[in-house]
């Protein structure tokens, strides 16, 4: 069970008059070692006695993970596709972005890895098959 669903048992528990350790009681009599602690049931119960409609998180400080963008994908694709044999270190300096979030993007989201020193899909389409077997046939 989510920590959402948990809190709205909680808020309906706490408009019907029930105290926060009665409701800690049956959550976890219901949900066994899955149940939310106890200080944060007293805790979100004083929330919802004092007025707090919503159950969601409240937004944090920080930096937001904003730099998959499509426009980092982009990026870090035409870098590749102007040079195939470039390294992390060359997309670094021409992205500004992390080796980590260079990694996800060309791995989890473009789908290629280095072969020979090339970057080139996981999976070829018969199109690239071809001309990656002319340009062999070639040399």
């Amino acid at each position: 069970m989510t920590d959402e669903f948990n809190r709205y048992y909680i808020k309906i528990r706490v408009i019907l008059g029930i105290n926060p350790k009665t409701i800690f009681d049956e959550l976890t009599e219901a949900l066994g070692p899955d149940a939310p602690s106890y200080s944060m049931v007293k805790n979100w119960a004083k929330r919802f006695h004092e007025g707090r409609e919503y159950v969601s998180d409240d937004p944090r400080s920080g930096r937001p993970i904003s730099v998959l963008t499509v426009e980092n994908i982009e990026c870090v694709r035409q870098v590749i596709e102007d040079d195939s044999h470039s390294t992390y270190e060359d997309i670094v300096v021409k992205t500004d972005l992390s080796r980590g979030t260079i990694e996800r993007v060309i791995h989890d989201h473009l789908k290629m890895r280095k072969v020979v020193s090339r970057w080139v899909a996981h999976q070829l389409t018969d199109e690239q098959k071809k001309k990656d077997f002319e340009f062999v046939v070639k040399i």
